[in-house]
């Protein structure tokens, strides 16, 4: 019988969530390659977030000290009202996350995080076979001939046969539609402006200076609309995630370039606070259309299956794209690791049991926040930070419930060598 170490998978999709299955499964002794359609490797210029439940994948595959090198720790979560900047809310992060989930709660450059991944699964002195990385290499078929023996195909022609083909190609993925399943793609009438603002002006404009104070995560609610901001990079930028109706123009191109004065604009009447921030960013101000995939329990087809944004896009209002991306990869590798040839299907299988349903309730959660965090001033909003200021989360979701994450096999995530000296 073949050894689960014999076995090949093949990810289509080098971001985060591919990357981090790939090295997950590089640690179960599996034969791993990426293939990413992009020519380079890379992220975008945009911040991202790590809470308790993805940390703690992260630490588990041995990045701790390579993210305690790139992370930025922010200490509170704080809630505000758009129109004077009132606090409505505030949850510990910091030192509680730590102590309460053994893992923390940290913002990063997202070109950053990548580049770690990236870095651990090519490592010749890291465990499991070196994973292989192609860019410019577009999945556009899949060969599915012999069941047992998918082969995956790039635009150029090549021919790449596994034993697994896992789809983490995204929003729009390609290995989905491979897959011949429902179209569940759902527009949500947002987008989202997308900048980084040198912290430098922040520091020197003393109407912002509070910024670099105390490192936090802010989100300011407001009429049919709501702003995020946090350091990243120790103060290097301010990472700024602004949501509000979509524009024609942004909902036919998904993508748009746009400026400070947009993302003023898109803010009247709020707290001096809002436009003395928004007005200092740069020209790389973009604007995205938000897109999200209704839930869905099917995720696999035979020996292919999909994870991350591919099955189950959620908005951004649980900051839990990525994270929930990791956990697939930490349960798919869990699955996938423990079985041999022969039990492939049933691995999978019960990968999607596993996290199926619990990544389909954040996606029902973070699609409700748009609603929760949009509230026209009046009794709904009124209700709305009554609960803000008695908070255990903001959806039908606790925080416990959500950064404790899907439950894994394995005990040494648990293990106090991941404790945190205070």
């Amino acid at each position: 019988m073949a050894s689960s170490q014999s076995y090949e998978v093949i990810v289509a999709g080098g971001g985060l969530g591919g990357l981090t299955a790939a090295l997950a499964l590089r640690h179960r002794g599996l034969r791993v390659t990426v293939l990413e359609q992009a020519a380079r490797l890379g992220e975008v210029g945009a911040g991202i977030q790590t809470a308790p439940n993805a940390s703690r994948i992260l630490l588990g595959l041995g990045l701790r000290r390579q993210l305690e090198a790139i992370r930025t720790e922010p200490l509170d979560q704080v809630r505000r009202r758009w129109k004077d900047g009132s606090i409505v809310g505030l949850t510990p992060l910091g030192q509680f996350c730590k102590d309460r989930f053994n893992a923390p709660y940290w913002h990063y450059h997202r070109a950053d995080l990548h580049r770690v991944l990236m870095d651990a699964c090519l490592d010749p002195a890291g465990p499991g076979p070196v994973v292989e990385i192609h860019t410019a290499s577009r999945v556009v078929e899949a060969d599915r001939t012999d069941p047992a023996r998918p082969v995956a195909v790039t635009e150029d022609g090549r021919r790449y046969a596994c034993d697994v083909l896992i789809g983490a190609d995204g929003v729009r993925s390609r290995v989905r539609e491979l897959m011949d399943v429902p179209d569940t793609l759902q527009f949500s009438g947002e987008m989202a402006f997308r900048a980084l603002i040198p912290g430098d002006l922040i520091a020197a404009d003393p109407s912002t200076r509070w910024l670099v104070d105390r490192y936090q995560s802010t989100i300011w609610y407001g009429p049919d609309r709501h702003l995020v901001h946090y350091m990243i990079r120790g103060g290097e930028y301010l990472n700024i995630v602004a949501c509000v109706p979509c524009t024609d123009e942004v909902a036919e191109k998904w993508a748009v370039s746009a400026t400070a004065q947009d993302l003023v604009a898109a803010f009247p009447g709020w707290d001096d606070r809002v436009p003395a921030m928004l007005s200092k960013a740069k020209e790389d101000v973009t604007c995205f259309a938000l897109y999200h995939r209704r839930r869905d329990p099917v995720w696999m087809d035979g020996r292919v299956a999909l994870l991350g944004d591919a099955c189950h896009a959620m908005l951004p209002y649980q900051a839990q794209g990525a994270s929930q991306a990791m956990e697939d990869a930490a349960v798919l590798a869990e699955e996938l690791g423990s079985v041999t040839r022969s039990g492939i299907d049933g691995a999978l299988r019960r990968y999607v049991d596993r996290r199926a349903k619990h990544a389909g309730m954040v996606q029902d959660a973070s699609l409700r926040n748009k609603t929760f965090y949009h509230f026209p001033d009046g009794p709904d909003q009124q209700a709305r930070d009554a609960k803000l200021r008695n908070f255990s989360g903001e959806s039908d979701l606790s925080y416990d419930w959500l950064w404790s994450g899907t439950p894994l096999s394995d005990p040494d995530l648990g293990a106090f060598s991941y404790q945190f000296a205070r």
